[in-house]
């Protein structure tokens, strides 16, 4: 794509981007009485203007119903998230038994590492990115105590000097602790970079050394197309209220491969919700676990957050997420291209060039400019995303935003500087 400095070539493409419409799918919060620029999807995704109707839906059943819900109205509370599970299966490139929408992203991470991390003679280390969002260390350093282990038994990739990983060092570290990693647990996109890393190529070397690999894809989900099942992962977790635009602390999903579901060896912690459905409500003393990737759910769902998920998955239902990874190429693309044209003395990114590797985030590093920059332009009706000590994560989001913006965004940033 060949790119212009000029704002009518911006005009121009949004005036025949074939998703343009979708944009009126969400409520843009307004600054003076004019949509505000937002460029912070990765951190919490915009709200569909359908979610209060989806949610009025069940709080009408609930006052209608009652406990009755669970077995009528338009969609009865106890299969509730077995309506999600077609379009998440779709969206993270996985089979519909391999997936469910339940709790919340680290207590999703901590029941699958209590059933995907077994450490046994040397081989007991977890291998996760030296840049990874610290909930996710915190989670892996808690699982080794709770094994009677210590942090000496925690292999952190570290990034290079420009803050990324790339593919040769994963390899060399896998093929250095070869036969002491236990499990690798990466990012599916890392939170500071932006990085996108080769989880296929991981999923394969991690394998070949007998090691059980998941990820965190928390910046990945619903902002990159994803493999899971062919690349034969074997668990991953994801929060859906970045991309997914479901709603603060909505509530999360987990995938399980297909051939861990009927694996009668497994650990796991267990939870009513998680027993067959055909005997759930006998009550039995003997847990029998659902075939599906539901046997790792532990309570009933969260009907009201799983509406305000809903709302958001049906979006992505209708746009297709390989047509939105087309458009957030291009807009990340003309956000890196405007940058390097008028702030390249200035600034520095360091989200990877290749489009193949970063989703829909630049990260920057500005000479001089710490959060009152993010203040000032805040104050602009423009919201961009600062990480302690000195990146700027820019979010240009497919499904609402334009490439309009991003020329405006740039313009006042030039100002500011």
């Amino acid at each position: 794509m060949e790119y212009s400095k000029d704002i009518e070539f911006a005009r121009i493409k949004d005036e025949y981007d074939p998703l343009k419409a979708f944009r009126s799918k969400f409520f843009i919060p307004l600054h003076n009485g004019r949509k505000a620029i937002y460029f912070c999807g990765n951190s919490l995704g915009l709200q569909p203007q359908k979610t209060i109707q989806y949610l009025q839906t069940e709080l009408n059943d609930w006052a209608t119903y009652a406990v009755e819900g669970h077995f009528k109205g338009e969609n009865p509370w106890l299969s509730y998230h077995k309506i999600l599970t077609p379009a998440l299966a779709r969206l993270i490139g996985a089979q519909e038994q391999e997936v469910v929408c339940m709790g919340s992203l680290t207590a999703n991470l901590h029941l699958l590492l209590v059933s995907f991390y077994k450490p046994e003679g040397k081989r007991r280390k977890i291998l996760i990115e030296g840049n990874a969002f610290p909930s996710d260390r915190y989670a892996v350093l808690s699982q080794l105590r709770h094994h009677g282990l210590s942090e000496e038994d925690l292999i952190e990739i570290s990034p290079n000097e420009n803050g990324i990983i790339p593919q040769e060092i994963f390899e060399r570290t896998l093929d250095l602790y070869s036969d002491e990693i236990a499990t690798v647990i990466l990012g599916g996109v890392n939170y500071t970079s932006g990085q996108v890393f080769p989880l296929k190529f991981i999923t394969q070397k991690a394998k070949a050394i007998g090691a059980t690999v998941g990820f965190d894809l928390a910046h990945a989900a619903g902002n990159v197309p994803l493999r899971l099942h062919e690349w034969g992962v074997d668990f991953a977790a994801w929060c859906s209220y970045k991309y997914m635009n479901s709603g603060p602390g909505g509530v999360a999903g987990i995938f399980v491969h297909e051939k861990h579901l009927n694996d009668s060896s497994i650990d796991r912690f267990e939870g009513w919700w998680g027993n067959d459905e055909s005997n759930r409500f006998l009550m039995e003393k003997e847990f029998n676990p659902s075939k599906t990737a539901e046997a790792w759910q532990l309570s009933n769902a969260p009907v009201l957050s799983m509406a305000a998920h809903k709302a958001s998955l049906d979006i992505f239902e209708e746009a297709g997420i390989e047509k939105l990874r087309e458009k957030s190429i291009l807009l990340t693309g003309y956000l890196e291209f405007l940058l390097k044209e008028h702030l390249g003395n200035s600034i520095t990114i360091i989200t990877p060039q290749n489009p193949e590797e970063r989703g829909a985030q630049l990260s920057l590093k500005i000479d001089g400019k710490g959060k009152e920059l993010v203040d000032s332009l805040l104050k602009k009706g423009i919201y961009i995303d600062f990480r302690e000590p000195d990146i700027f994560r820019v979010s240009p989001v497919p499904l609402y935003n334009t490439f309009t913006e991003v020329h405006q965004f740039v313009t006042s940033l030039l100002e500011e500087l």
